[in-house]
C-alpha cells in the first residue's frame, strides 16, 4: 500500500509518499515548498487572502505528485500557523475545497503524539525506558515524553519557534554577534522557570534538526551544536545554502532553530539524535493503524532503513 502526508507547518508545506509493507515504511519522495505561513500572519493575526492562495497551489501541486506516484491514500493536516490563525476555519475550508481533501488541523497533542510514533518508530538502536521527542517548528516547539512500549505520555507545547525567532531577531546576513546574544537571551527568559523530565534518550526532529545533519552529523550536543552557529554567522546566507545543499530560506531562520534545539539539550541534560522520522510518517503509520482496524491502541510499524 502507498500512503501520503502533507503537513501544512509555520515554514514549510511537505509532501512525504511511502509505501508501507509489513509494518515498515519506505520513503517513495518527498517534496517541501517554504510557505512561511506564520510569517503570513503577522499582521493582525490573519493569514492572507494572498497566502492561502500560495498554499492552495503547492497543496494542489502535492496532490497531484501523490496520485501520480500511485498513492492509495492521502491525508492533509496542518499544525500551529493555521491552528493559530484567527481565520482558521476558513483557511482551512479554503485548502480543503481546493484539493478536495479534508484539512485536519491538529491540536498540539496530536501533533506531539504523530510526532513521537514517527520519531521513535525509526531509531536505529530502541531502547526502554523514557524517550523525550523535541519537535522544533516555525511557530511552536513541542517536547513529548513517552515511551516506545506504551506511546505518548505527556506533551509540552511552547508558543516559540524557529521562524518566528528569525523574523523577530535576526536581520543581518550573516546575522552578527549581537543578534546571537540577544535571541539566545530571548530563549533564556522565555524557559526562565521551565523544568523537563530527563529521559533515557532524547531525538530531535523537524526541519532544523533534519538540516543540521548536512552540517555536524547526527548527534546534537553543546559542542556541534556551537559548531552549528559558528558556520551559520561566519559567512552569508546563499553560501552556506551552496556550500551544504540547503535552501537559502532555510539557512536563514535555522540560527534561531539552532539555538532551541541547545536550550531544549540543556533542559533534558543529554545530547538529541537526530531523528529519520517526524510526524509525516507518524500520519501515515496511523493511516495504516485506522485502515487495519487495529483499535485504539499505538501504531505499529517502522520506518525502513
Amino acid at each position: 500500500m502507498t500512503c501520503a502526508a502533507i503537513d501544512i507547518g509555520s515554514n514549510t508545506t511537505r509532501l512525504l509518499v511511502a509505501d508501507v509493507e509489513g509494518g515498515e515504511l519506505t520513503e517513495v519522495m518527498q517534496q517541501r515548498a517554504y510557505t512561511r505561513i506564520g510569517a503570513g500572519a503577522k499582521r493582525n493575526g490573519k493569514i492572507t487572502a494572498e497566502k492561502i492562495a500560495e498554499v492552495i497551489e503547492v497543496v494542489q501541486t502535492q496532490v497531484k505528485l501523490a496520485n501520480e506516484m500511485g498513492a492509495d491514500e492521502v491525508r492533509i493536516v496542518a499544525t500551529a500557523a493555521i491552528r493559530e490563525s484567527k481565520n482558521c476555519k476558513k483557511v482551512a475550508a479554503a485548502i480543503s475545497e481546493a484539493a478536495d481533501l479534508s484539512v485536519e488541523v491538529l491540536s498540539d497533542e496530536e501533533e506531539g503524539r504523530y510526532a513521537f510514533l514517527g520519531a521513535t518508530r525509526s531509531l536505529a538502536h530502541p531502547i526502554d525506558g523514557q524517550v523525550a521527542v523535541v519537535d522544533i517548528g516555525g511557530g511552536s516547539s513541542e517536547v513529548i515524553f513517552g515511551s516506545i512500549s506504551g506511546g505518548v505520555e505527556k506533551v509540552q507545547s511552547f508558543k516559540i519557534g524557529s521562524g518566528s525567532l528569525a523574523d523577530e531577531h535576526l536581520k543581518g546576513d550573516p546575522p552578527s554577534a549581537a543578534e546571537i546574544r540577544a535571541l539566545r537571551d530571548h530563549i533564556q527568559d522565555f524557559f526562565e522557570g521551565v523544568e523537563l523530565d530527563r529521559p533515557e534518550q532524547a531525538v530531535a526532529v523537524g526541519g532544523s534538526a533534519t538540516s543540521l545533519r548536512t552540517l555536524v552529523g547526527a548527534v546534537l550536543e553543546y559542542e556541534t551544536l556551537e559548531r552549528a552557529v559558528r558556520v551559520l554567522t561566519d559567512d552569508e546566507m546563499l553560501e552556506v545554502a551552496r556550500r551544504f545543499e540547503l535552501d537559502s530560506r532555510r539557512v536563514r531562520i535555522l540560527p534561531a532553530g539552532v539555538l532551541l534545539l541547545e536550550k531544549f539539550s540543556e533542559m533534558l541534560g543529554m545530547p538529541m539524535q537526530i531523528g529519520r522520522g517526524g510526524l509525516r510518517e507518524g500520519v501515515i503509520l496511523e493511516m495504516i493503524h485506522a485502515r487495519d482496524g487495529n483499535g485504539d491502541g499505538a501504531a505499529t510499524g517502522r520506518l525502513a532503513a
